[in-house]
């Protein structure tokens, strides 16, 4: 947000450098020292006011350019064409990791880097989910009490960062854009299922904090 009562505080000469072609300034700060500029009786021409509002719509429009370019970085970019890699989708590995525990979408994530022959990254990938699984628990176990009620859920925050650390490993180590087909379902159905045998048997051990774990934990009872 701009204060407007900031940039009151400024000068004309200071004010002047909001509205130049290339300036670093924001376009709402662009319009609002404009306007002030106005108020304080700057008469502007109909050529500089058409520079000013064409400046102010370029900014606009590479914000808005920015702010794509960053959600197309993260989003799945599955095509059709045979030639392209198979990987499993970003969206699979968040999901698994969310509900089964970061471990089986760690591997997910490094059978994606490993046939990206992203070698480091994919060794990375699966030590993260296996650290922070543990971690996890440390955490939550040692420093929050389950049996309280709260309208809070720090289990669901802390289980949250381990998907979305696996997410920004992902984004940070594939190519960007990179177009590829989704990997069959089988292996994350497999691996998620071996979490939810885990989850049955050693529920007090290293679940106890995940909802899915609790929901199968009331399922036995």
């Amino acid at each position: 947000m701009v204060n407007r009562n900031v940039l009151r505080k400024l000068s004309d000469s200071e004010l002047e450098n909001y509205l130049k072609a290339g300036s670093r300034f924001v376009p709402e700060a662009v319009q609002i020292a404009f306007e002030i500029m106005e108020e304080r009786g700057r008469i502007f021409s109909e050529q500089e006011k058409s520079a000013v509002h064409q400046l102010i719509q370029h900014k606009k429009e590479e914000e808005e350019a920015k702010r794509t370019e960053e959600v197309e970085i993260w989003k799945d970019h599955i095509t059709e064409d045979t030639d392209a890699i198979k990987l499993y989708s970003r969206r699979t590995i968040f999901v698994s990791s969310v509900l089964f525990s970061p471990i089986p979408g760690s591997i997910l994530l490094f059978l994606n880097l490993a046939k990206l022959k992203k070698y480091p990254a994919s060794f990375l990938a699966l030590a993260f989910g296996f650290l922070f699984f543990m971690f996890q628990k440390y955490v939550l176990l040692s420093h929050f009490d389950f049996g309280t009620t709260s309208r809070y859920s720090p289990e669901i925050g802390v289980i949250a960062v381990g998907a979305l650390g696996l997410l920004v490993i992902s984004v940070l180590t594939t190519p960007k854009k990179l177009p590829y087909r989704a990997e069959s379902y089988i292996l994350p159905v497999i691996l998620c299922a071996g979490t939810t045998v885990l989850m049955y048997f050693y529920f007090q051990e290293w679940f106890s904090f995940y909802p899915f774990a609790r929901a199968i934990h009331l399922l036995r009872q």
